[in-house]
């Protein structure tokens, strides 16, 4: 009987689909250590991922050669040594498109908070310092009819840049060439250190890769508007997380809002918490029950898919 060891307890009742199977479910609210994920990979057919799991030539070797498929069960694959499973004849998929829009939902909550500093004013009421109302209190940004500048307008930027429309706001957008169905729109295409020199706020919307790590260094942190507020909801590892505490430190930034953190968990010590302008959410930006039950549905009929020696839907690796 084909065996699947899935990392994750998962909303929603995909699973229900793998009777027949031998499914081995990891319990716990952590991911499972390394030694656990190597042991329990051993033998297997499927495994299904997160990006906590680090799937390695290592890790490959140690499933052996019954593994016909990595499907992870999120956008992106960087944790995913597609080289050695390309080299191993295993199949990786991911689940694209189905988080695009609870990810702009997440993003333009940060840019919100962050702009009116909602957190900043929930701690000043939890703390009893509220008693009276003052014209200069906790004076925040204005959204309608500011200029966003968005790096890397792909599903998910392009959803989060219809939603700034709503606010009247110019969109600026970046990447490897201008997008004509963007430019209809009424976006504007900017060089990166155009973009963040007139943006009032930039939102990061890239994937990690060697080209977008510390994609957001120092000097980047710099070029940035006065005062101007930054969203990250791509991956940790884009921004320069020392950088852009001394940005915040100093006021050439007046906020930032992040869903996504370098290190990550983030430790609840970590200077980027003392920071009153900083919003921080746990990496929720796929968080709603319609997209995590989605993304396993898709996880789920993928390896089926390869299990039964048919195609997978959103192959990253395809196999001959």
């Amino acid at each position: 009987m084909p065996r699947i060891f899935i990392t994750r307890i998962w909303p929603g009742s995909a699973i229900e689909r793998l009777n027949g199977y031998e499914v081995d479910v990891w319990p716990e609210f952590e991911a499972p250590p390394r030694d656990v994920l190597l042991q329990r990979a051993r033998g297997v057919d499927a495994l299904i991922t997160t990006l906590d799991d680090r799937i390695d030539a290592e890790l490959l070797d140690a499933a052996g050669p019954s593994l016909k498929i990595v499907a992870q069960s999120a956008v992106g694959y960087n944790n995913i040594d597609l080289d050695a499973a390309r080299q191993r004849g295993v199949w990786v998929t991911n689940t694209p498109g189905v988080l695009d829009e609870a990810t702009a939902d997440i993003a333009f909550a940060l840019f919100m908070a962050a702009a009116r500093r909602i957190a900043e004013g929930m701690d000043y009421v939890r703390a009893g310092k509220w008693t009276a109302w003052h014209p200069s209190l906790l004076l925040g940004a204005d959204l309608h009819g500011a200029t966003m500048g968005i790096v890397g307008l792909g599903r998910i930027g392009a959803a989060f840049a219809r939603r700034c429309t709503g606010f009247d706001m110019k969109i600026l957008y970046t990447g490897r060439k201008p997008r004509p169905l963007a430019d209809a729109q009424g976006y504007e295409f900017r060089p990166l250190d155009d973009l963040l020199a007139e943006s009032d706020f930039v939102s990061l919307h890239v994937p990690l890769t060697p080209e977008t790590n510390n994609l957001m260094n120092r000097d980047r942190l710099r070029r940035m508007k006065q005062g101007a507020i930054l969203i990250n909801t791509a991956r940790g590892q884009v921004v320069d997380t020392e950088a852009l505490i001394e940005v915040l430190r100093d006021g050439h930034l007046a906020g930032a809002g992040l869903d996504v953190t370098d290190p990550e968990p983030l430790p609840a010590d970590h200077p980027l918490l003392q920071l009153p302008n900083v919003v921080v959410t746990p990496h929720i930006g796929s968080a709603s029950y319609r997209t995590r039950t989605t993304m396993i549905e898709l996880a789920v009929g993928d390896t089926l898919a390869v299990l039964e020696g048919r195609q997978p839907v959103h192959p990253v690796v395809s196999v001959e």
